[in-house]
């Protein structure tokens, strides 16, 4: 007799099954009771050592290595990875590194010393290929990115993230919609095969959208995502004399950073720029004015890749690829072109 045994005889998951065996607080009464009348029925009785709960491969323990540790968008992405894990019956075993470090490598170095069962991947490149992510040997989601520019089968990994094209384009569509023509783009590079290349090439469908050349001297790449490069680069923009009325940054932080920038330069919020962003960190809420920016469900992202995760480990599940939707905040920096 198994713990499978007892889930499906009382209609609910292994990992419900786990959850109440372990007393965990998050289930029902009516759930506890069913659950516990099955294992009455069918004479389970439980390991000890709980290691057979969920027959999982080696042990119960998901790792998350963190790619940008610095990165603010991260932190309640991370709290939901750890309470939807510890809910499923997982433990969680956080590994930062830094943004210029190789998840993969850390990723694999992780799972061999922790034994873990599968892994997520918060932040990444782009462009995996399947013999780079051979050494990670367990199931594994890149929970806000996907492998756009990569080699990888569709089947051979999962994500959960938001089109940054897609989202991109909306987001400048907002700006050509009050009538603003000569908007400034802030990004890393245009063309790092990652998140920023994506933001680009949806903020030059909004232009072509609405019918505006492309003027490279508004494309001010920072070759870093750090607020101080942003800041930098803005206001090597706004010295060199060209002329922009809006400012479409691909990241919250770098938008605070280009705000600061302006303010520095005597240009007010909205009256004389305005500002849009995508993310939603924690910190745009408290600008002056406080930033417009297209929100990531940043719960939902940590959330379901734990659940597509956790269906592979314990169900055999297939890989899956979620796309999120952003929400619009619109805060008090954008206005009509003046």
């Amino acid at each position: 007799m198994t713990i499978k045994d007892v889930a499906e005889y009382s209609g609910v998951s292994v990992s419900t099954v786990s959850r109440v065996l372990n007393n965990r607080p998050d289930v029902s009464g009516a759930v506890r009771s069913r659950v516990m009348d099955a294992v009455h029925t069918l004479h389970y009785v439980p390991n000890n050592s709980a290691r057979d709960l969920v027959k999982r491969p080696q042990n119960d323990a998901i790792g998350v290595v963190v790619r940008g540790a610095e990165n603010p968008f991260f932190t309640p992405v991370i709290r939901a990875v750890e309470h939807s894990a510890e809910c499923a019956g997982y433990s969680m075993v956080l590994h930062q590194i830094k943004a210029g470090e190789d998840e993969l490598l850390a990723g694999a170095a992780l799972v061999r010393s922790k034994r873990l069962a599968g892994l997520i991947l918060l932040g990444g490149c782009y462009d995996y290929s399947p013999e780079e992510v051979a050494p990670l040997e367990v199931p594994f989601v890149c929970c806000t990115y996907t492998n756009r520019f990569g080699s990888l089968n569709r089947g051979e990994y999962s994500s959960v993230s938001i089109d940054d094209q897609a989202e991109a384009y909306r987001a400048v569509r907002c700006l050509t919609r009050r009538g603003h023509r000569r908007i400034a783009v802030l990004l890393d590079s245009v063309e790092d095969h990652s998140i920023s290349q994506l933001r680009y090439r949806g903020y030059r469908q909004a232009l072509e959208e609405a019918g505006l050349p492309l003027d490279m001297s508004l494309v001010a790449e920072t070759v870093d995502f750090d607020m101080a490069a942003a800041y930098r680069r803005t206001r090597a923009l706004l010295e060199s004399g060209t002329e922009f009325t809006a400012v479409f940054a691909i990241a919250d932080s770098m938008a605070i950073a280009a705000m600061k920038a302006l303010h520095d330069a005597g240009r007010q919020v909205p009256e004389d720029c305005s500002v849009i962003a995508i993310d939603g960190i924690e910190m745009s809420q408290y600008t002056v004015p406080t930033l417009t920016t297209l929100i990531q469900p940043q719960e939902a992202l940590g959330a379901q890749a734990v659940e597509i995760l956790v269906n592979i480990l314990e169900n055999h599940g297939e890989c899956r690829h979620l796309r999120v939707e952003t929400a619009l905040r619109p805060g008090g920096t954008v206005a009509d072109c003046p």
